[in-house]
């Protein structure tokens, strides 16, 4: 038991002493939870430029103009003569969406046929692209409405719908981006980072020695306990203290929290040491680690549907830690979920801690023992 804690401090001085380790690890943990969330703070996208093309030039085609410019989500910055320029400028990024008004707009109006109006948003950017037209077709939504009760004074007032719809966002209530994206991405980092120095230091170590890293089962034990201290520290600061000062949804199931966090980063730890005994220089563990974090949070299945995506990357996917722990810190933490509920990727972590555990000896256990315990 002495040398498991020799090797505990051991580790955790060697993550404290080497510099790059330390800045991957903890310090890279601590600046991405103000920096990252800052970029979704105020939760919707707003202010995005559109373009509007008005060929009816009435009064009616003016005031719609007004209540395009009052949304908060769009900006109208330029009339263009006709759909070609607009069309354009959209095409060289100078705005996000255009609103065509055609000619006999109010003539149709007032005459009370179906007047149509042309909405077209650029789809380089879907996040923009979604709020942008969705914003602004509300606007004419509410535009039409008021414009019935004109036609009303021609033609009789209209039949009132039988169904209101009234929604009410349940998880995600202020239905932006910070709440939908944050919590997943935290999780990611604290796996990526903790994955990074993993790799570090097993990298830098099997430079300096110049042949493959043994250890005994001790010092291997400890080396997995200051990893997955490191790990919990990361998980725990974004659940609780991020989570509070963004003022996130937090704080579901607590005790859960606390089990499905431990075994997320223990699948995580025997993932990383199975992984960096493949890596001899230090530099690897950024070069592949950095390019796979995009994948893996698509293949977690938290902003694109399971259902949507091909079956044998759901397959593979289940062997990633990332794709149950992300899945069940979001249920536990924002959802209050219980154990119940996410029973499925408890016993997936489970398996992949066996699994990569299992792997991590075969690759780094020496079975005769070695008198080396520093990284």
């Amino acid at each position: 038991m002495s040398r498991i804690w020799h090797s505990l401090r051991q580790t955790l001085l060697a993550v404290l002493c080497d510099r790059y380790a330390i800045v991957v690890m903890v310090g890279a943990v601590i600046l991405y939870s103000f920096f990252y969330p800052a970029a979704y703070r105020h939760q919707v996208a707003g202010n995005l430029p559109v373009l509007v093309v008005d060929e009816d030039h009435s009064a009616t085609s003016r005031e719609l103009l007004r209540k395009l410019d009052s949304l908060r989500v769009a900006h109208v910055v330029g009339q263009p003569a006709d759909l070609q320029e607009a069309r354009a400028q959209l095409e060289a990024g100078h705005a996000e969406g255009i609103v065509l008004i055609p000619a006999n707009l109010e003539r149709d109006i007032l005459r009370g046929h179906p007047a149509k109006l042309v909405l077209l948003g650029n789809g380089a950017y879907l996040g923009r692209a979604s709020w942008v037209l969705g914003s602004v077709a509300d606007a004419l939504g509410a535009f039409g409405r008021e414009a019935a009760v004109t036609q009303a004074a021609f033609m009789g007032a209209p039949q009132a719908p039988p169904v209101t719809l009234v929604q009410r966002p349940l998880f995600n209530t202020q239905e932006g981006y910070g709440s939908a994206i944050v919590p997943g991405v935290a999780e990611l980092i604290v796996h990526q980072t903790l994955l990074m120095g993993i790799g570090v230091l097993l990298g830098g170590r099997r430079l300096v020695l110049g042949r493959r890293l043994q250890f005994d089962l001790p010092t291997l034990t400890g080396m997995a306990l200051g990893f997955g201290l490191i790990g919990l520290f990361g998980l725990f600061w974004y659940a609780g203290f991020t989570a509070w000062v963004q003022d996130y949804p937090r704080g579901g199931n607590p005790l859960g929290q606390l089990l499905g966090g431990t075994l997320f980063i223990a699948a995580t730890v025997a993932f990383g040491l199975f992984v960096g005994s493949f890596f001899r220089t230090r530099e690897r563990a950024f070069q592949y680690i950095i390019a796979t974090s995009i994948p893996l949070f698509f293949l977690a299945s938290l902003s694109w549907p399971a259902v949507m995506t091909p079956r044998p990357l759901v397959w593979l996917a289940q062997l990633l830690p990332t794709t149950s722990g992300i899945n069940l810190m979001v249920r536990l933490n924002q959802m209050d979920a219980s154990l119940a509920e996410v029973s499925h990727e408890l016993i997936t972590l489970a398996v992949l801690l066996v699994l990569y555990g299992a792997l991590a000896l075969w690759r780094l256990h020496s079975p005769k023992g070695t008198k080396e315990i520093k990284l």
